[in-house]
């Protein structure tokens, strides 16, 4: 079956976004586009029980830009959720039936736990959620929602009204805060998530899962901080005690000096003080030492539950396929020689693997890195290999972590040309183990492209062995001509040979008889 183009949108109490994707029976998912407004339905909302005029009538122009967009973009099916911000307010319900009227989007008020929900399916479709316990944590601008997750299964959900925009007018009311409204603030939060936190204490948690764009903004902070670029901030990390040093520097700053600090979101600078209290707070009471950024969250869950797609139990390399296989198909198509070259990469990797001191997790970062050697090409021919680079670093992988993403770019970058230099600063954020690991790959990966040179894949098996001090490779390509893959090959076994310290040599097997393809071939 065909992809069929979606589009969910969030109608939050900071932002309204819409995501327009394809989405596939299989469960992979192109981005087409995103939309982002900050409307701030939330803004005194909490404290007067009504939606602001102004902030609603931002967002009814907001959804009817939205809706043109759709119709622009043809999207087949849309679902649009409304939050804490209307979930509340006394004149949500005629608010959300005036957004239907004037712009025919089926907006839906939806539940705390029913927002929760949708946040956990589509982290989970993100990042497999294995092992753990993982907490993800959602600070919306009116609710926070938690959910306890353990190999892939929610063990809990809670939704709480505590969110950054409701907390900020209910305490933080100076800027900087006084001391006195920052510890008021804390008594609160104790009183209202101490239970829920002794509870993912006492589970063991290993960490916090950051799923909105305010917990973000600070994993955000806190690689800026630390001199990293935050271009991809899916996977990012924080320590706990890096959350707790922007706390103190967020806390003595005035709304201008905050709007400076690196890496922060200005839209957000009133709201930070509250976030960062907040999470600050929770990492603290659950002893939770890392928060990880998850740029997927509840549009991307609504965009999931509109596609019909069963929410089976988390599975991180099922993840990681299904993206790398989108990122492929996108680019390059059937991809019948990113295929075959994985293949006959494998099939050298398990020959040499424990020569090369490659353990079996290299594997995978061998295979994805043959299947998107060659995207590039849709960019330029020429450099096509440092393209396939940009497009692995930037689209959108889920299920890796950050430095994998590094790894499986460098792999893909290594197949042709010369290596990057150990100097390069994409080598060196990899630690040298990595390092190591990404020569050894790239040498298979030169070899096995190689040995697809004409893009025919003439050769269906190869089988190695050592002799007189080499290492041989023999190619069985049945009846077809593999002449011009092994003397391509030759030409490519230098690296393999210098890290296995020993000749490599290529010949045809004694089965094999030659007859050239009549076809072009491709460079």
């Amino acid at each position: 079956m065909p992809a069929v183009r979606l589009a969910a949108i969030d109608v939050g109490s900071n932002s309204l976004h819409m995501l327009v994707a394809d989405v596939s029976p299989d469960g992979r998912i192109q981005v087409v586009d995103r939309l982002k407004e900050m409307v701030r339905l939330g803004h005194r909302a909490f404290t007067s029980g009504k939606l602001d005029r102004e902030a609603a009538e931002l967002a009814l122009r907001t959804l009817k830009t939205f809706e043109r967009l759709a119709r622009a973009r043809h999207v087949e099916r849309l679902g649009a959720v409304a939050t804490s911000a209307v979930r509340e307010a006394r004149n949500g319900a005629s608010f959300v039936r005036l957004l239907r009227r004037e712009t025919g989007i089926p907006v839906r008020i939806v539940s705390g736990l029913d927002e929760a929900r949708l946040i956990f399916r589509a982290a989970r479709h993100a990042l497999g959620l294995d092992g753990g316990p993982h907490l993800l944590v959602d600070v919306g601008g009116g609710s926070v929602e938690l959910v306890l997750v353990r190999d892939g299964r929610a063990v809990w959900m809670r939704s709480l009204p505590l969110g950054v925009a409701r907390l900020t007018e209910r305490f933080l009311v100076d800027d900087p805060p006084r001391t006195g409204q920052v510890r008021q603030l804390e008594k609160h939060l104790r009183r209202e998530l101490g239970e829920a936190l002794s509870r993912v204490r006492r589970a063991g948690t290993l960490r916090a899962i950051g799923t909105s764009g305010t917990v973000n903004a600070l994993v955000a902070m806190a690689c800026a901080a630390r001199g990293e670029d935050v271009a991809r901030l899916h996977g990012a990390r924080a320590r706990a005690t890096e959350i707790a040093r922007l706390r103190q520097r967020i806390l003595a700053a005035g709304a201008a000096r905050r709007a400076a600090l690196p890496g922060i979101d200005t839209k957000r600078v009133d709201l930070m003080p509250a976030a960062v209290v907040m999470l600050d707070f929770l990492l603290g009471e659950a002893r939770i030492p890392e928060l990880m950024a998850c740029t997927w969250a509840l549009r991307e869950g609504l965009l999931l539950e509109l596609a019909g797609l069963r929410s089976g139990p988390g599975d991180a390399a099922s993840v990681r396929r299904r993206s790398v296989e989108a990122l492929a198909e996108r680019f390059a198509g059937p991809n019948a020689h990113g295929r075959q070259v994985a293949r006959l990469a494998l099939a050298l990797f398990d020959a040499t693997a424990d020569e090369l001191r490659l353990p079996p997790s290299a594997r995978e970062p061998l295979e994805y890195g043959a299947l998107l050697h060659d995207i590039g090409h849709v960019i330029d021919h020429g450099r096509h290999h440092r393209h396939s680079a940009y497009l692995i670093r930037t689209g959108e992988l889920l299920g890796f972590e950050p430095l994998d993403i590094e790894m499986l770019a460098l792999v893909a970058r290594s197949h042709r040309k010369q290596l990057p230099s150990p100097s390069d600063p994409d080598v060196q954020v990899l630690p040298p183990p990595m390092r190591r690991r990404v020569r050894a790959l790239a040498a298979l990966l030169r070899v096995a492209d190689a040995l697809d040179r004409t893009q025919f894949s003439v050769v269906r098996s190869i089988r190695t062995s050592h002799r007189g001090g080499r290492l041989l490779i023999e190619v069985d390509s049945g009846r077809d001509n593999a002449e011009l893959e092994l003397w391509a090959a030759q030409r490519r076994v230098d690296l393999l040979a210098r890290l296995l310290d020993r000749p490599v040599l290529l010949r045809l097997g004694k089965r094999t008889t030659a007859q050239m393809p009549h076809a072009a071939i491709r460079a």
